[in-house]
């Protein structure tokens, strides 16, 4: 299923004991009453091994040159109406600054997208891109609340999510389409049976003031902030927010703030098939055949045909499972995410159309969530808690029916699954806040926003939007022709540059300025 920041199907992962021990030991939930969050002090320590709800795997390797990554938890209120109240806590990560301390700037913090996406996990594994910055900043993130060790959302289990992410998501007829939304339903009623007292307190808006709160736990003046696809959506509400709060601040693969949740799904299927057409023009351009066809169309033909096979007749994929057309399609759509997966993706479709998808299957699984022993992470019940929380619009079978022919003249590929993927807010417990974000921020320095041509996911006309919205002196729209989401990881100089010149030294760059 899809959202404004990512395609998505919907997943879980938690074990409850685990994670309710995890936070009591780091100073996790607890009553609040007439405490001053503000002057509570972080307990920094080693970090541990992620938990199962952030992806799990090893506790964090030392960054070049030795320096230890440090965890703590900050405590922050559950309802943000309520100050006083039962607080949550908010896992962080930190790196401190490897420059002379006369030099050091502050905090600088990173949201890397989803949402649902675990900063905790997600910092350490691109800690050495960010080496530079790290000479005057403290690299830190953390996993923002209904995320991971921070009040985790739980929904459905690993066997019921197995099967939930295998499901017809293009019904092509009346019980189809009744079993979809039967099971949409299903998976909405487990995450209010087990998350229901946190459900209403996800929304963008307590995420931000949550970062406020950590500035001033940081002892920051200003919050220095980096933000990626959904977190320049965090980061434009933060601003809207707090403009005066606002420190040096980058967004990178920047949402469209003033889409509905059915315009950006819309925008997404312009911007997959975008990124599906430049795929084949690379593989038939190459001076070796292309083994997925020998032309464009052959490549895109081919692919459309394999995945209609598909809906009545999977392929094995990772035992005991098969790749099903809903699987195949979302390992594609996670594959298009950078041109550093084409080659995987080439291989994977190469393979499965001889019948084996285990590549495609990994590459679904990748995007879910799920690891290789069948554990599910929490990113896409996060991701599902949030926008639903965040997002006003309801939408019916009837309605995703008329769009239908848009989303197909969008991507002929993609727009059934993207278009379906509408109804998965329409049971949710807790009503959405708004058709779009308010990210207007008159009053505050500027902010760097920038925007890749070959975005799939953020398409790159919501830089402009965002920079427009935001107001006029503070949005700075910089311009990266390339392909994949996002810009700074593409280590292309002239982004690089722009971007640390803003964040180390002050230096804005000029508005309009492009890189490629």
């Amino acid at each position: 299923m899809p959202s404004q920041s990512q395609p998505r199907a919907r997943a879980l992962a938690a074990a409850t004991l685990l994670l309710s021990a995890t936070l009591a030991a780091c100073g996790g939930d607890g009553d609040s009453k007439d405490e001053d969050l503000s002057a509570q002090k972080l307990n920094w320590k080693d970090c541990p091994a992620p938990a199962d709800s952030e992806g799990g795997g090893e506790a964090p390797s030392p960054l070049p040159g030795g320096a230890e990554w440090q965890c703590a938890t900050m405590k922050a209120p559950l309802d943000w109406a309520e100050p006083k109240g039962d607080t949550i806590g908010i896992a962080l990560i930190k790196a401190a600054a490897s420059g002379d301390k006369d030099d050091r700037i502050g905090s600088l913090v990173f949201n890397f997208g989803g949402p649902g996406g675990s900063g905790v996990t997600t910092l350490p594994a691109f800690g050495s891109d960010y080496a530079k910055l790290r000479s005057r900043y403290d690299l830190v993130s953390f996993d923002p609340r209904g995320v991971g060790r921070s009040a985790g959302i739980e929904c459905e289990d690993d066997e019921q999510l197995d099967e939930y992410f295998q499901q017809d998501s293009t019904p092509d007829d009346e019980a189809e389409k009744k079993k979809l939304v039967e099971n949409v339903k299903a998976f909405n009623s487990a995450c209010d049976k087990n998350s229901g007292k946190t459900l209403p307190h996800v929304r963008t808006t307590d995420a931000a003031r949550d970062m406020d709160l950590m500035r001033q736990v940081l002892g920051d003046d200003k919050l220095h902030y980096f933000g990626i696809s959904y977190g320049t959506e965090l980061g434009g509400v933060y601003a809207h927010l707090f403009p005066e709060k606002v420190g040096r601040a980058v967004f990178d693969a920047v949402v469209d703030p003033t889409e509905t949740l059915g315009e950006g799904s819309l925008g997404q299927a312009k911007g997959f098939q975008l990124a599906l057409d430049n795929f084949a023009k690379d593989c038939t351009s190459k001076v070796e055949d292309c083994p997925l066809g020998d032309t464009e169309k052959d490549v895109k033909d081919r692919i459309a045909t394999f995945l209609e096979d598909l809906d009545s007749k999977p392929v094995p994929g990772l035992p005991p499972r098969d790749l099903t057309q809903t699987a195949a399609t979302n390992g594609i759509l996670q594959a298009l995410y950078s041109k550093d997966f084409w080659p995987y993706l080439t291989q994977g479709l190469e393979e499965a159309y001889d019948g084996d998808g285990r590549i495609l299957m990994a590459l679904s699984d990748s995007m879910n969530g799920r690891d290789e022993d069948g554990e599910y992470s929490n990113i896409q019940a996060a991701n599902v808690a949030i926008n639903c929380a965040d997002d006003k619009a309801r939408y019916s079978t009837r309605y995703v029916e008329e769009k239908l022919p848009a989303f197909r003249k969008a991507s002929p590929l993609f727009g059934d699954y993207l278009a379906w993927g509408m109804v998965g807010c329409t049971d949710w417990a807790v009503a959405g806040q708004a058709d779009h974000p308010d990210v207007g921020a008159a009053g505050a320095p500027p902010i760097v926003v920038i925007g890749n041509t070959g975005d799939p996911a953020t398409p790159y006309e919501g830089a402009r939007k965002m920079a427009q919205a935001l107001g006029k002196g503070v949005g700075v729209e910089v311009t990266y022709k390339g392909e994949g989401h996002g810009a700074y990881d593409s280590k292309n100089t002239c982004v690089r540059d722009a971007v640390d010149g803003y964040l180390l030294d002050g230096d804005v760059p000029k508005t309009g300025t492009v890189c490629s």
